[in-house]
């Protein structure tokens, strides 16, 4: 039904979908979770008329119990998302490239799109400045494979090792449970490689107008393996059919006190009404040989490849919403590491450690069998000897649950072996080399309109000018190094010193 809310108040109609209750649920007895029968849902047992309650009632019990554990923990990063299903269409055969079945003309492919914001928690309005997640899982006749993105193509650092410091240096202060800039920017001040991502952050890029009007980006190189175990690396970014749109910070005030949840209430409602989100596909690839050949590291999170052309590959549709949430949304397991023959990991240092550190938050959120949910199991056969561990519903008659056995083979199989790297060198903690901190935030700042330029050293100034007065000016000093007008902008909005600051930024390479 169509409930139009007064536009004195909102100004703005909102759809939302009837409750259709299937007629197989209309009727029935009212059961416990082992299928006895409930005799009084409305008072528990109780030792007399004016006695305590009895721990023998069963019932009472175990629904305290199950409404005590029908949360699981709240993702660390991406704990407010929405989700959808669709279908992706290939439009090149790229066999050349790679041996992943789902590029092949007219292959379609189910998915999973999981949109989120990053740093906020799952209650949070989603008009909070926060880079957004784009996650999509591909159910391909070969296996799951989760292309784990976000709205922005590149990242806040470049070493997994600096990720867990980054995300409590973002999330809320742990003695008053608030946002404090100025920690951001202590902790940021040491990252003049973040100069890029903090320039989208604090644009309007930060505020996306709605999850249908956002592209998506792998932000990691990746690798396409042939069937001769040829390497070419990869980049992928989803491109919106919509438009890319973002929201002023005038906009974004007005939206936030009217609406919670603006996002996927447009999402939500354009699939309702059958006004089916669309993104073309693309890829850059570059072979191993090229990758010396760049003036900046092209396996750094924190870079583009700004001169590297881009390839239509396909389309992707979200044409269902789904069923139940928390079903769904929130139990839905994505990973980087989830990949499929013809498709690897490169080196980049980001991504080697989100292999394993997405797989292993699923699996303590959602339970060492989180692969079986509905949601996350794949569309092929899973034979392998894993088992037990809590809530494993897979029936097994099996006595084999090893590997190798003549009595029960699993053969493994030749397309799925990695292929080969060269390696060189020694053991080490270094720093990665061709660095570029500065470059390509200052072609981004460049990139903007007028207006988009004086919203971004507005918002960026406001946050700033709270940070200490060391951290903020060196800071500044990264972004006068990227544009001279862009850090003399920001540093008169958030009350710096530029002499000090050009001093400062003198001294930085690029």
């Amino acid at each position: 039904m169509m409930i139009v809310k007064s536009a004195s108040r909102l100004g703005y109609a909102l759809l939302t979908t009837s409750l259709v209750v299937s007629t197989s649920l209309q009727a029935g007895l009212l059961t416990q979770d082992n299928g006895a029968p409930v005799a009084d849902n409305q008072r528990s047992q109780t030792a007399g008329s004016h006695g305590p309650t009895l721990l023998q009632d069963v019932h009472l019990i175990q629904k305290l119990q199950r409404f005590d554990r029908e949360r699981t923990p709240e993702r660390v990063v991406h704990a407010r998302g929405t989700g959808a299903h669709g279908e992706f269409e290939a439009f090149e055969d790229l066999n050349g490239l790679t041996q992943a079945s789902l590029f092949k003309p007219g292959k379609k492919t189910r998915v999973f799109v999981r949109f989120s914001s990053v740093v906020h928690g799952v209650h949070s309005p989603e008009t909070l400045r926060d880079p957004r997640g784009f996650a999509t899982r591909f159910y391909t006749d070969t296996g799951n494979w989760d292309l784990v993105g976000n709205n922005f193509p590149t990242f806040f650092i470049r070493d997994a090792i600096k990720f867990p410091d980054m995300v409590h240096a973002f999330k809320p202060d742990p003695r008053t449970n608030l946002d404090n800039d100025a920690r951001r920017f202590d902790f940021l001040s040491h990252l003049p490689e973040a100069t890029r991502t903090l320039t989208l952050l604090y644009s309007n890029e930060g505020t996306p107008k709605s999850y249908r009007h956002m592209d998506g980006n792998s932000v990691h190189a990746y690798k396409f393996v042939n069937a001769n175990g040829e390497t070419t690396y990869v980049k992928f970014r989803w491109k919106s059919l919509q438009g890319r749109k973002n929201l002023t910070p005038k906009a974004v005030e007005q939206i936030q006190a009217q609406d919670f949840s603006h996002m996927t209430r447009d999402l939500v409602s354009a699939i309702a009404r059958e006004d089916y989100p669309k993104w073309d596909l693309y890829i850059q690839t570059l072979e191993p040989a090229q990758l010396a050949q760049l003036d900046f590291d092209p396996l750094d999170a924190t870079k583009i490849w700004p001169d590297v052309p881009e390839r239509r590959v396909g389309q992707m549709v979200l044409n269902r919403n789904v069923s139940n949430v928390f079903q769904e949304t929130e139990q839905v397991a994505l990973a980087p590491s989830n990949l499929i023959p013809g498709i690897e990991p490169s080196e980049d240092r980001l991504l080697q450690g989100r292999l394993f550190a997405y797989a292993d938050t699923q699996m303590h959120r959602v339970g060492a069998n989180a692969a079986t949910l509905p949601i996350n199991r794949p569309r092929v056969t899973v034979n392998n000897v894993n088992q037990d561990g809590a809530l494993n519903h897979d029936a097994s008659a099996s006595a084999v649950n090893y590997e190798p056995s003549r009595l029960q083979p699993r053969p493994s199989s030749d397309t799925a072996r990695s292929s080969p790297m060269p390696l060189s060198g020694q053991a080490q903690q270094q720093r990665t080399t061709r660095e570029q901190n500065f470059k390509q935030a200052g072609e981004l700042y460049r990139s903007y309109t007028p207006q988009e330029r004086k919203d971004l050293t507005s918002s960026f100034g406001q946050s700033l000018a709270v940070a200490d007065d060391e951290s903020k000016h060196i800071v500044l000093s990264f972004l006068y190094k990227a544009d001279s007008e862009y850090g003399t902008e920001v540093t008169r909005k958030a009350g710096g010193d530029l002499k000090r600051v050009m001093a400062l930024a003198s001294q930085l390479k690029d």
